[in-house]
Formats: structure tokens, sequence, C-alpha cells
């Protein structure tokens, strides 16, 4: 049976949100990368000095606030005049969708998703700067029978959802480059999240599954015995890192002082804990030319295989 962890921690998410509100009404402290819980708006604020800074779903709701909330948290800190709201998505489809609707003001996809923002008015302005982590990683359980790409061929692999990059597409283009046919030879379970399809594999309810570099290393730290029964058994070559993005129609002025707060965040204390707690070295300078090797990349699988997207 494929588990869909994310499903189930979706119920406690809500809990912890209402939990949050009833805190805030009867004064309780909160410390600040408590201040953001995922949000699940249906519109923007009203206010035009209030701007909604979305993530895709590498994580789930939980976690991803843990890691990318305190970032938002900075950037209220360090430009009190203007308010950011972080905003997670049930999963992928849920987040494209908002993409596509231009509902997030800033926005930080996966590479693809950056090709699809940019279709849709959104330009780069800056990317992660740990060169090297945007790859996918293909993992077993230590006993596994699995040894060769071959060893795939009719058996269930988990990703995360069907336009997650390093851990779907990368993959996927792994094993088709080393003769499997990924529309036939295996069985694709798309299960939520990158530790919903480590813990499918921990479980034994796939013989495999994908991940990238952070998740893996972000599971390793928080769940070392389940980690300690998965090993990485292949590596995809890497892509440029996650982007950084700003709607077509958002002030200049102020994506120049985003991008400023968050290229400088290491000379601050403050900024160094927000990019340790991230597992990020820093954000660097990038534009859509950046990721011109992804476009190339994915007219490349789409020309062999077929549309990214399709189930």
């Amino acid at each position: 049976m494929i588990i869909n962890f994310y499903s189930i921690r979706t119920t406690l998410v809500y809990l912890i949100i209402g939990l949050s509100v009833l805190s805030s009404i009867s004064g309780c402290d909160r410390s600040p990368s408590e201040s953001y819980q995922p949000a699940y708006s249906a519109s923007s604020p009203s206010s035009d000095k209030v701007y909604i800074f979305g993530v895709h779903p590498q994580r789930n709701p939980k976690k991803l606030r843990e890691v990318f909330g305190p970032m938002v948290n900075y950037l209220n800190q360090q430009l009190p005049d203007v308010h950011f709201i972080f905003e997670a998505s049930r999963n992928f489809q849920s987040f494209d969708n908002k993409v596509e609707q231009r509902h997030f003001d800033f926005v930080l996809p996966n590479p693809y998703g950056t090709l699809r923002a940019i279709d849709m008015g959104y330009h780069v302005f800056g990317q992660m700067g740990n060169q090297g982590d945007l790859r996918g990683l293909i993992l077993v359980r230590n006993n596994s029978n699995i040894h060769t790409v071959a060893d795939l061929r009719g058996k269930a692999i988990s990703f995360p959802g069907p336009t997650a990059l390093a851990a779907t597409i990368m993959p996927k283009y792994f094993l088709y480059e080393h003769g499997l046919n990924v529309k036939t030879d295996i069985q694709p379970r798309y299960v939520g999240s990158m530790e919903s399809s480590l813990l499918n594999i921990q479980m034994g309810a796939v013989a495999a599954g994908t991940a990238y570099p952070p998740a893996w290393r972000m599971f390793q730290q928080q769940q070392p015995a389940l980690a300690s029964e998965l090993k990485v058994i292949w590596k995809t070559e890497a892509l440029p890192d996650n982007s950084l993005m700003a709607r077509d129609d958002i002030p200049t002025e102020l994506v120049s002082r985003v991008a400023k707060t968050l290229f400088n965040m290491r000379q601050t204390t403050e900024g160094q804990i927000v990019l340790d707690n991230m597992d990020l070295t820093a954000f660097i300078p990038a534009d859509n030319g950046t990721y011109r090797p992804v476009r190339v990349f994915i007219t490349q699988y789409e020309s062999q295989i077929g549309p990214v997207d399709a189930p």
C-alpha cells in the first residue's frame, strides 16, 4: 500500500494553525520562527503593502514552515514598512495552479516551476546558492535486491509529484537513459512530498524512491534511525538550483530591496542562523537566463519521453 503521509499530517497542520491563533489571542509569546504558519488563503490580502511569498512543496507544510518561515520573518524584520506572508501549498499541483493564477507576489519554485512562472509573467532575481544540490537521488532499502536499473522493471517507485524537477523529472530521465521505458516499465507513485517518498521506501511500500540532497540530509538529521535503513543507489547530474522570483507588477524598488536583504543575510547574525536552518550557504543573484540549461533539459526530456507533467 502506498502511503501519502502528507494527507495524514494536513489535519495536524490545521490543528497547529488553530492553536497558534488561540495563542495569539490570549497574548502568549511566540518565537520568530513560529510567527508564520502555513497559510492556505484563497486570495491575496487587500493591502498593497502585504505580499504573499510562496515556496514550492519540497517538504510537507509543517517542515516547509520550519525551514522557510524564518526567512520570511527575517524579511519582515529587515523591511518593516512592508509585510510578507509565508504561504505553503498542499501539493505540487496546488502550487502550480497558484503560479498559473499569479496568486503569489514573490515565489521560490524549483527550476521547472521557474520556467512555468516565467511564462506566467514572473521574473528571476536570485537563486539558492548550494551549487550541485539540484540533482535527483534514487534510494532503496539497505537489504534491497535492486542492484541495476534493470532490476526496477515492473517495480513501484515513489516520487513526490509529477512536476518535481530534481526528485521526479531528473530521476525518470536517468532511468530512461539506462534502458527503462518510464511510461511502461515502472509503476510511479506520487506521494505528495520527498519525506513521504523516503518513508514509503523505508516501510517497503515501494522498491525504490526519490528525493533531492537537502531533503535527504534533513531526513537523516531528523529521522536517523529510519534513514539508516536506506541508501542512495544512484545520483543524477545537477542543474541550477531553485530560484527567487517576483511577479512582473511588483515595484522594482521593492524587488531590489528584497534581493539585497536576502543576498546579504550572511552579514548579520540573525541571517546566518536563518540560512543555517535552511541548510543553505547563501542566496545569490540570478536572472531568467540562468535557467536556460533547464529549458534545454526539459526540451530534451519531452522530445524523448513526453510531457513532464503527464501521469
